[in-house]
């Protein structure tokens, strides 16, 4: 791809104003609304009964254990997946109807499966590939018929922009510009996926396995990151095992009976959340239905798939499933449809 230097100077005139998918580097974020969310995979639902509300510019942790359905929502939220029940509204645009006009606006971090580094490749060679597909998918037409260097220059600017609002310093980075992935730190790693993301200057950005693999200290800063992302007005999704306190938590795990979650009153991102049957006040936040244990929903799941004629009777021992229960094979099964096995 080059080796041309990733440095840059004093943007030319216009180079910070091209909208792209996100309307400008300052666009608004953009508002979620859920109610009564679900998707089922080919064995149980993935999630369900999920409903939230979170203001332009709120910073969402979908916590939960790994196996939950955090990711699938996830995707769901960002127009990468399609539910099967309720709906929900990301920045006006109605989901499942407007998938693809979501994923105009929302931008992808690290979600393993579906947006992943190439551990092969450089720095570089990762935000010059990034900065050619957006001008070549994402640019307008008047854009494609600059000139070249005015072109390089345009491009220069945005993945500055992106790096300095990722917190990543190049000059850092053990080879620079020209470190290969697979030599990067974990946190080093996400604020990379994070900047490619935000190189498209999203209203929203979800970002998957937030807290894993990270010591307290790289947790802390991941968070401070991503609060600033919020800060600067793009909406942020983000899957954890534990939010932080002043996240605004949409936890996938729960009790039929809607408990409220544990954690502040008063959480300091804007938005609201709820779960089913529920009325939502400020920074409020309940649960979804139970899940049930992953070793009661794969004995049946298997009878059913190895010896048809005995389906009914295995759907009426006490083990079985019903269709009404969340299962770790459900999302599973959902996210090997988006290519993550």
């Amino acid at each position: 791809m080059g080796s041309e230097d990733l440095s840059t100077g004093p943007a030319p005139e216009g180079a910070g104003g091209e909208s792209g998918s996100g309307g400008g580097p300052a666009a608004r974020g953009a508002e979620v609304v859920a109610e009564g969310l679900g998707l089922k995979g080919p064995r149980g639902w993935a999630f369900r009964d999920v409903s939230l509300r979170a203001g332009a510019g709120a910073l969402v942790a979908l916590e939960g254990p790994s196996g939950t359905g955090r990711t699938c929502l996830l995707l769901a939220l960002t127009g990468r997946m399609k539910t099967q029940e309720g709906h929900a509204e990301v920045g006006g645009l109605r989901l499942p109807r407007k998938m693809a006009a979501v994923r105009r606006i929302a931008g992808l971090g690290q979600v393993p499966g579906v947006s992943e580094l190439d551990p092969s490749l450089t720095v570089a060679e990762h935000l010059r590939e990034r900065a050619l597909l957006q001008r070549r998918f994402d640019g307008s037409v008047r854009a494609l018929l600059r000139r070249p260097g005015t072109r390089a220059a345009e491009a220069r600017a945005r993945i500055a922009e992106a790096l300095a609002a990722a917190g990543l310093d190049l000059a850092a980075l053990p080879k620079g510009e020209r470190t290969s992935v697979r030599d990067l730190e974990r946190l080093e790693a996400l604020r990379l996926s994070i900047a490619l993301a935000l190189m498209g200057r999203p209203r929203l950005i979800g970002v998957d396995d937030t807290d894993l693999k990270l010591s307290d200290a790289d947790r802390a800063e991941a968070w401070a990151l991503l609060r600033a992302v919020a800060a600067g007005g793009t909406t942020v999704l983000a899957v954890c095992s534990e939010a932080p306190a002043d996240a605004l938590r949409i936890t996938t795990v729960g009790t039929a009976a809607a408990t409220p979650a544990t954690g502040p009153a008063e959480p300091t991102e804007p938005g609201t959340a709820a779960g089913p049957g529920t009325a939502a006040g400020p920074g409020t936040a309940t649960e979804p239905t139970a899940v049930t244990e992953p070793a009661a929903a794969e004995e049946p799941a298997e009878t059913a798939e190895t010896t048809p004629a005995t389906e009914p009777a295995a759907a009426e021992g006490p083990a079985a499933a019903t269709e009404d229960d969340i299962t770790e094979e459900g999302a599973a099964d959902a996210l090997a449809e988006t290519g993550r096995a």
